[in-house]
């Protein structure tokens, strides 16, 4: 018969040790986060872990995360962070049943690792290390406090009955118990259970409480932020964009707004916790190779300067062919290369010794860009506002660099707060680093956004439409065909600017049947975009997007 202190002494035992893991492991991350508050939200073991995970993760990994998860990579990330980190905890639990103190210095050593990630991410200091330090100790301090409650004091062994003849044998009798062998487990008295669950429901609401606690003082460190970005009205361009032609919207349903909302605007970037900086304690600092004078600008400085508006479309490296990460916004800012002129910078091809601008953001990624790009006459800006408001902090406030005709990736750093003037063969920019080509002009391209794949339109009259892009280049010509047949010209929308994205239509008299629908744009050049499918990396994807559909 299986009793219920028989349960508590073995399989109840065994579990309870296992919440003494994940009571731990909770204590853990709410006095980590709570400590991360202090020192700053990037420091926090889950976004120092995260981000030496993104670094370490092969390429073709990261190229399948974000084609199957696309903007909820980093979502997924933490998720998985957090189960490997209850698998873990379940485990110590269970080691520190037995051995108290090793599973103590378990729980110590992950917390070491973590700071040592924490140490290792870009712009990290010592300071850093504090939050997984700490929490550290405190994981190791609860397991090592829940597990003592759980061990048993030593069991006393029976002494053995004198013999009392050579023919007299133990009594067999139903009412008779053996006595408990040594190696049997003792069931835990009621007093030591009631013991325990008070101290894990403490442990529980302490961590709770603390990450709790950590959020409320890491809204109220990021409040300036907020207010400094809530209190900003832009001023009217100096330079505005000329008027969106008619006809640059098709209308067509299937087919997104010609402007992407700010709150639709793809975000593809290595920060698991999105920076808030105040502008007002904002600066940009401009040094190194040929800068004659180095420069500190602040937000309110260049809000004196002269402002520009255009209409850029940017879009990320990442993007398959056919891909989601595209988007076009009218953006607000100050000319680059007027500034690096003012600061004495000439470009390469008039004998300036920097071929390669590294910008800083302020949680320490790098993104090299050529300068001769940048000083070529192109609008290249430091953006300050976009889509008529103030940067989103998604998206970069208070100011990010855009360069017209390049990826993101060698451009258009976010949350920017250092330019350097080096070269290319001195300094490799994060992703160079991993791989990426250093230079990376934007591919021609084009997409079928209706019908969608799979779609059962009904025979007659549909229409075929989407978008065609190649940034500073134009895009020249659409042709969409059916089932390998002739390249028919698509309908071209306005253009508005050549650095904006252009749609396009084509009027199909849809037969009944199973069909392939491809399109190819031709750019500005008479460059034709290929059909050889190539992946994103190291510098952009290739190939022609096709959509399958069954007429009906």
């Amino acid at each position: 018969m299986f009793h219920v202190s028989t349960g508590w002494s073995r399989v109840g035992r065994g579990a309870a040790a296992a919440v003494c893991g994940l009571l731990a492991a909770a204590a853990a991350l709410g006095a980590a986060e709570l400590a991360a508050a202090f020192v700053r939200p990037e420091a926090a073991p889950l976004t120092s872990v995260g981000g030496a995970v993104i670094d370490a993760t092969p390429q073709p990994v990261k190229d399948w995360a974000i084609r199957t998860f696309g903007t909820d990579d980093k979502l997924v990330l933490r998720i998985g962070i957090l189960t490997l980190l209850a698998l873990f905890a379940l485990a110590v639990g269970l080691l520190a049943r037995r051995h108290r103190r090793t599973g103590a210095a378990a729980v110590l050593a992950f917390g070491v690792l973590g700071a040592a990630a924490a140490l290792g991410r870009p712009g990290g200091g010592p300071g850093d290390a504090v939050p997984s330090l700490v929490g550290a100790v405190v994981g190791a301090g609860v397991l090592y406090g829940l597990a003592g409650i759980l061990t048993p004091a030593p069991a006393a062994v029976p002494e053995a009955p004198p013999p009392t003849g050579p023919h007299e044998t133990p009594p067999t009798g139903p009412h008779d118990t053996p006595p408990t062998a040594p190696h049997d487990t003792p069931p835990l008295p009621a007093a030591t259970r009631r013991r325990f669950v008070t101290a894990a429901t403490a442990v529980a609401a302490a961590s709770a409480g603390a990450g709790l606690l950590g959020r409320e003082v890491a809204d109220r460190r990021n409040a300036p932020a907020v207010a400094s970005r809530r209190e900003i009205r832009l001023p009217a361009p100096d330079s505005p964009a000329p008027p969106v032609p008619r006809g640059a919207q098709l209308g067509i349903k299937g087919i997104g707004p010609f402007f992407t909302p700010n709150r639709d605007f793809y975000r593809v970037d290595t920060a698991l916790v999105v920076p808030r900086v105040n502008a007002d304690r904002w600066r940009l600092r401009i040094h190194g190779d040929g800068v004659r004078e180095p420069l500190t600008l602040d937000y309110a400085e260049l809000l004196r300067r002269e402002l520009i508006e255009r209409d850029i479309t940017l879009n990320c490296v990442s993007n398959e062919v056919g891909g989601p990460y595209i988007g076009n916004a009218r953006w607000l800012g100050v000319r680059l290369a007027d500034v690096l002129r003012e600061a004495g910078v000439r470009p390469p091809s008039q004998g300036g010794p920097a071929d390669q601008l590294v910008a800083r953001s302020v949680e320490g990624m790098t993104i090299g860009t050529p300068v001769e790009t940048v000083m070529d006459g192109r609008d290249a800006l430091l953006a300050l506002g976009m889509n008529g408001e103030p940067l989103p902090f998604d998206h970069g406030f208070p100011v990010r660099m855009l360069v017209p005709g390049l990826y993101g990736y060698v451009s258009a750093c976010k949350w920017l707060t250092d330019l350097e003037l080096t070269t290319f063969s001195a300094y490799d920019a994060y992703w160079v680093q991993r791989g990426w080509a250093e230079r990376a002009p934007v591919k021609t391209q084009s997409r079928i956004d209706t019908p969608k794949p799979f779609a059962r339109p009904a025979a007659g009259r549909v229409a075929v439409a989407g978008v065609a892009w190649a940034q500073h280049r134009g895009v020249e010509r659409v042709e969409v065909r059916v089932d390998d047949g002739p390249w028919r010209a698509a309908r071209l929308a306005a253009e508005d600017t050549s650095d904006t994205w252009r749609q396009w239509v084509w009027e199909w008299d849809a037969t009944p049947g199973r069909h392939t629908l491809q399109v190819r744009a031709t750019d500005g050049t008479g460059d034709t975009q290929t059909a050889d499918r190539v992946s994103p990396f190291p510098d952009g994807a290739t190939g022609r997007h096709s959509v399958v559909v069954t007429v009906t």
